[in-house]
């Protein structure tokens, strides 16, 4: 029996993660932390009896406290309920699928109680992996990745000496949009972003798939997870999305990970490794498959890419200001208060704004995120 532990559950990853659970029957869920969907969360609950359940809102805690009152369940809220939920005490793992970074804190509590950490949350690495890894190493645990991406580079290297990697091969999508050009995308609508051709997921992710964001957020992830260099790191476009990324070893050997595009597989490897577990659903007829294509990324177009690898060499607080001014530039999208190629100029003007802080510590993250959020305010 595994006992594990989720921040996120209400979400795409979250509740997948749960389905995976369901499926198994082995997987223990001791402590579930969502935001503010709590009739999910009460439901969640109610099937899986973990001990302890947190929301942000206290308020939302004492109505979830009111609607659970027949069960032995403790109802936490705000920060100090997120960082409760990572440091249970009966979990093993947990998985940190939370969006934001929000994620930060509470994943480095669960590091140093010794959890393995089940990571979806691009956020940790992306602006602290030169706190997280180190911190993982000293405390020995695992950092077992969840996007598909890195999940498919993870599998390629399990039995690999990482020293023999000449280049990893990040595959995109291309998203809704691949192809089109600056004056398109300057007409693109909520609802054409949110359709992504091959993978469900959140609304946040699947914004950042089509602006290309979301893969320049994977390759500072990935340097942090394989202690690469950037120059050793290349996006190619797969629009089948049925090679999920490869790995170019020294002697010329390229290994490469293929499935169909659901999000349990990377989930319960990450739960049950080194063990493989059946997983229901979908499999790949090559017979059926005519071809599997690649392509060069657009960063042209596609700024937020370039931007990307910009924020990863400059290093430092950079790439915080990078994900603040996407994260926030995404939300007003979202609420149509701006429009798409706007994601861009935001982050351009935030990264060019911004003096950057060497090696910052966690409250430098973080005020870094709050004073980006009030320079894009007090502008947009």
């Amino acid at each position: 029996m595994k006992t594990i532990a989720i921040l996120g559950s209400t979400g795409s990853i979250g509740t997948q993660t749960l389905e995976v659970a369901r499926a198994n029957g082995d997987i223990r869920v001791a402590a579930l932390a969502a935001g503010r969907n709590i009739k999910l969360l009460e439901r969640q609950i109610r099937e899986f009896k973990p001990r302890m359940a947190a929301v942000w809102e206290e308020k939302d805690a004492k109505e979830l406290r009111a609607s659970v009152a027949d069960l032995q369940v403790e109802i936490l809220s705000g920060m100090d309920g997120l960082k409760a939920v990572a440091v249970c005490e009966e979990a093993e793992i947990l998985v940190t699928a939370i969006v934001g970074m929000i994620g930060i804190v509470p994943t480095i509590e669960g590091i140093k109680a010794g959890k393995d950490i089940a990571l979806a949350n691009k956020e940790t690495l992306v602006t602290a992996g030169h706190i997280i890894m180190p911190l993982a190493k000293e405390c020995g645990i695992r950092i077992l990745p969840v996007d598909s991406e890195h999940s498919a580079i993870f599998q390629a290297l399990n039995g690999e000496d990482g020293r023999n990697i000449d280049k990893i091969l990040l595959t995109a999508s291309g998203g809704p949009f691949r192809g089109r050009t600056w004056e398109e995308l300057k007409k693109v609508r909520v609802e054409d972003a949110l359709k992504h051709p091959n993978w469900a997921m959140g609304q946040k992710i699947t914004i950042d798939s089509a602006s290309m964001v979301n893969k320049g957020l994977e390759v500072m992830e990935a340097r942090w997870l394989f202690g690469t260099g950037l120059d050793q790191i290349q996006v190619v476009i797969q629009p089948q999305s049925i090679i999920h990324s490869m790995v170019q070893f020294s002697d010329g050997a390229v290994i490469a990970q293929l499935g169909t595009p659901d999000m349990k597989l990377p989930i319960q490897y990450a739960l049950y490794y080194p063990q493989r577990r059946f997983l229901a659903g979908e499999r790949l007829d090559f017979a059926k498959i005519r071809s599997i294509t690649f392509e060069d990324p657009d960063p042209e177009t596609f700024k937020g890419l370039a931007y990307a690898f910009e924020a990863a060499k400059t290093g430092g607080s950079m790439p915080t200001v990078f994900n603040a001014a996407n994260e926030r530039a995404v939300s007003k999208f979202l609420k149509r208060q701006i429009g798409f190629t706007d994601i861009y100029e935001i982050i351009r003007y935030c990264m060019d704004a911004h003096r950057v802080i060497d090696m910052p510590d966690v409250k430098q993250i973080l005020d870094t995120e709050q004073s980006v959020y009030e320079l894009i305010e007090s502008r947009w």
